[in-house]
């Protein structure tokens, strides 16, 4: 199974998301907002298949961090998570670092099956 980390700054979101993926078997980590999570990334021998990140956050934007993530660790896979309609349009031109956007509200099986369809098989 895959290591993923899991970017939200709404802790709720967090836990619940960490703990549905951790039922698939994945290992997941957690920030909550982009700064934490770039130094997660970049820690000598982190090794993460997956980033699932919401994209309105404090601090640093998951757009910023995906951007950051994607130069420093080329081959991980990433998504996007957003509740608003002008950050995901923002996201339409990360089509080429980005594998998918997910739209809240979204269920816990929208983001299993995203997860699954993103990951290599």
């Amino acid at each position: 199974m895959a290591k993923i980390l899991l970017v939200d700054d709404e802790e709720p979101v967090r836990g619940f998301l960490a703990r549905g993926l951790a039922l698939d078997g994945h290992t997941v980590d957690t920030a909550e907002n982009g700064a934490d999570a770039l130094e997660l990334l970049t820690e000598e021998g982190a090794a993460y298949d997956l980033l699932l990140t919401d994209i309105r956050m404090p601090i640093m934007d998951g757009i910023a961090l995906a951007l950051a993530a994607k130069r420093e660790k080329p081959d991980l896979v990433v998504l996007l998570m957003t509740g608003y309609a002008e950050q995901r349009e923002r996201a339409r031109n990360l089509e080429a670092i980005v594998t998918d956007v997910l739209t809240k509200p979204f269920s816990l099986q929208d983001v299993r099956d995203a997860v699954a369809k993103a990951l290599p098989g």
